[in-house]
C-alpha cells in the first residue's frame, strides 16, 4: 500500500492532520515509525513531518528543564546543563540510534525499550501535546496510562525537574548487550533530601509492567527516612508490589521480579 508523506511548516498543522487521519503517524527520528513501515504495518497510510524549530528547542536554565519532542539523545549528551540526563541518553542504542532517536518518540517506545522515559517518570515530567482538543499539558504518568489513545496527538515537548544535586537522581539499565541492548529492567530514582531525610521520593521502573510505572510501595518505604541500609532494604523488599512484568527473549517475568530488588538496592547504595 502506498504511503503519503506530508511535511508542514509548524506543529499545529501537523497536529491537525494527526487528529483527523487515523492512518497518520508522526515521523521524528524514525526509529519507531520506519521500523513499523519496514515490517509491513498496513495501518500507517500517512507519514507526517513538521519543520518547526520549537520541537528541537532546549530550555535548561531553571529548576525545571524543557526538551522539545524532536531533541535527540545525541544533543542531550552534548549539553553540559543536562549532565543528569546523560546516563539515560547514553543507554539508548548505539551512536546511530542516539543521533536519530528523539525524546518525544521514546515516550511511545514499547518494552523492552523506552528507557529515557523511565528517567522522565522519576523526574516528575509533564508532556505537552497538541491535537484536535487544542494544546494541553499532561502529567507523564497519565500520558503513559493512556498512551495507546495518544496516537492522534502530537507531542510538543517534555519538561521535568532538575535534580538539586548529583546524588539526588540515579539511573540504572540492566541489559544483555551493552550499551545498545533492549532492557531486562530499567530503574530511575529521584530522592530529594530535606533536613537529612528523603522528601518526595520517586522510583520509576521499565520492563516491569506493560508501560513504565512508578514503584509506589518502594517510594513509601523511602519517604521521610534517612537513606541508610535499613531504609534501602525496606525499599528493595517492596519494589515488586504492583508490578506485572512479562516474559520475553531477554528474561522471564519470574527473573525480573527476582532481580529488580537487587538492582534497586545497588542503585540506592551507589554501587556500580
Amino acid at each position: 500500500m502506498a504511503v503519503t508523506v506530508k511535511t508542514f511548516a509548524n506543529s499545529a498543522e501537523a497536529a491537525a492532520v494527526l487528529s483527523s487521519d487515523r492512518g497518520a503517524r508522526y515521523l521524528g527520528g524514525g526509529t519507531l515509525v520506519m521500523r513499523a513501515l519496514n515490517e509491513g504495518d498496513v495501518s500507517i497510510s500517512t507519514v507526517v513531518r513538521a519543520n518547526d524549530q520549537a520541537l528541537a528547542r532546549i530550555e535548561a536554565s531553571g529548576p525545571r528543564i524543557t526538551l522539545g519532542a524532536g531533541v535527540t539523545f545525541a544533543r542531550i549528551l552534548g549539553e553540559r546543563d543536562l549532565v543528569f540526563l546523560h546516563a539515560p541518553a547514553r543507554s539508548i542504542g548505539g551512536p546511530a540510534v542516539r543521533n536519530m532517536g528523539t525524546v518525544g518518540g521514546n515516550l511511545f517506545a514499547p518494552n523492552p525499550y523506552g528507557d529515557f522515559t523511565v528517567a522522565l517518570l522519576a523526574l516528575d515530567a509533564t508532556v505537552a501535546v497538541q491535537g484536535g482538543f487544542g494544546a494541553r499539558d499532561i502529567a507523564i504518568e497519565e500520558f503513559l496510562q493512556s498512551r495507546e489513545r495518544q496516537s492522534g496527538a502530537l507531542v510538543l515537548s517534555v519538561s521535568c525537574t532538575r535534580p538539586t544535586s548529583a546524588e539526588a537522581f540515579r539511573y540504572r539499565k540492566v541489559a544483555r548487550i551493552k550499551p545498545k541492548g533492549g532492557s531486562v529492567i530499567t530503574l530511575a530514582a529521584h530522592l530529594p533530601i530535606s533536613g537529612g531525610r528523603i522528601a518526595g521520593a520517586r522510583i520509576a521502573l521499565g520492563s516491569m509492567a506493560p508501560t513504565q510505572i512508578r514503584a509506589k510501595a518502594a517510594e513509601r518505604a523511602l519517604e521521610g527516612r534517612i537513606l541508610d541500609a535499613a531504609t534501602i532494604s525496606a525499599a528493595a523488599s517492596a519494589v515488586t508490589e504492583g508490578t506485572s512484568p512479562s516474559d520475553n527473549a531477554l528474561g522471564s517475568a519470574w527473573y525480573r521480579r527476582e532481580i529488580v530488588g537487587v538492582h534497586l538496592r545497588r542503585l540506592l547504595s551507589g554501587q556500580e
